[in-house]
């Protein structure tokens, strides 16, 4: 074989091999979709939120969106996510800073509300009632307590746990007609007529478990009461010519009656919004651990959720008692928070807002929201995402 022959080889061999290498590089790619677990997404999103939400030095949980307050709310649910996911460490320093910054002289329930003062100084807001507690924070911190007992076996977290159970049931609970009511804060029994109720507030499933650590207090009546104030304030007109069924922001109870009515003070509303919405979740968690038939009566109630997706394909932020809209932009936490009636009555429905409207707001390109969220928003839907994935578990 020639020079010529041999070279001439070697430079179309050279020409394909070069070919090759570009068409490689220019193929066209099909891009094939991230898979990720629920429980990953958990993860990493409780990641961001500690880097967002969680001073890193103090473990306090700002709500940014608010002037950078602290609530008993937000304390809460810093623990709780951390004992869900493990995380020791973020659970003591949260516990740590509530202990120490919003506990009360007088007792173990703990201020609402932290914050910026006008003096420049930060602490405990008692020009806007921060001193008052919050139920359902007391509520959430001493369930958060117990499972932090369970998990990791520290008997402090108990001890702690029962004595802030006694003074919820002595400071926080009003019996009327020999029926206990969880009241939206300490002031309330010190009211002569009416005590303010927020419906929302109310977490059968906790209760059953407070029952087993405190056999001292009528802790299965509240979950009686629960139901039975949620059923009322659901079904009554109150402040309107109907009721859409749907539960309430806020209800008062008669004293000496024990019937309900719309509150007559403040801004607070018969609206279901910001505060309401997590009635379903709460709901629809004592139906997933304890198959409560009341539960499931209760959700079955719900079905102006599911007659609004089917008509408008959106679930508003906020609806008056009768149905009508007071806001129709669109909230993440409401559809995390409604997302539990869905999972009951209509699981198509369920799927359909978990995809369109709760799924798609993860990037997995960058294991985060693909916009971030704000503090209320991140929270509830980070507990959507678990109860709709049967991840959240008693401990």
């Amino acid at each position: 074989m020639s020079k010529t022959t041999i070279t001439g080889i070697i430079l179309i061999l050279f020409a394909l091999a070069t070919f090759s290498i570009v068409w490689y590089k220019n193929r066209p790619v099909a891009r094939v979709p991230l898979v990720f677990s629920p429980r990953g997404m958990m993860s990493s999103l409780w990641h961001h939120y500690k880097l967002e939400y969680v001073e890193k030095d103090t473990f306090r949980t700002l709500d940014k969106q608010q002037d950078n307050i602290t609530t008993s709310e937000g304390q809460s649910y810093t623990m709780l996510r951390a004992v869900i996911m493990d995380d020791r460490a973020t659970f003591d320093g949260a516990y740590k800073w509530t202990r120490e910054n919003l506990k009360r002289k007088e007792d173990n329930l703990y201020s609402w509300l932290f914050g910026k003062r006008a003096d420049g100084s930060y602490g405990v807001l008692t020009d806007r009632g921060g001193y008052n507690s919050a139920s359902d924070a007391d509520s959430d911190i001493a369930l958060a307590l117990i499972f932090a007992h369970n998990r990791w076996g520290d008997d402090r977290y108990l001890i702690d746990a029962k004595a802030l159970l006694k003074d919820i049931w002595d400071k926080e609970v009003v019996v009327i007609k020999g029926t206990p009511y969880l009241a939206a804060n300490n002031v309330e029994k010190t009211n002569s007529q009416k005590v303010v109720i927020n419906p929302s507030y109310l977490a059968p499933y906790a209760y059953r478990i407070f029952a087993e650590v405190d056999p001292l207090h009528g802790w299965m009546k509240l979950v009686d009461s629960s139901y039975k104030i949620l059923e009322e304030s659901s079904a009554a007109k109150l402040d309107k010519s109907t009721s859409a069924g749907l539960p309430p922001d806020w209800v008062v109870i008669d004293k000496k009656t024990g019937e309900l009515s719309a509150p007559s003070v403040g801004n607070l509303t018969t609206n279901f919004s910001f505060d309401a919405l997590r009635a379903p979740w709460r709901v629809a968690l004592d139906y997933e651990w304890n198959k409560e038939p009341r539960a499931l009566a209760y959700l079955k109630k719900l079905s102006f959720l599911s007659d609004t997706w089917r008509k408008e394909g959106k679930i508003s932020a906020s609806y008056s008692h009768d149905g009508t809209v007071v806001s129709e932009i669109e909230v993440p936490a409401m559809y995390a928070g409604v997302i539990g009636y869905f999972m009951v009555n209509d699981p198509a429905g369920a799927e359909e807002i978990y995809n369109k409207k709760i799924k798609v707001l993860y990037n997995p390109d960058k294991n985060n929201w693909r916009q971030q969220l704000s503090y209320y928003d991140d929270n509830w839907t980070w507990f959507g995402i678990g109860l709709y994935n049967h991840l959240i578990k008693p401990l």
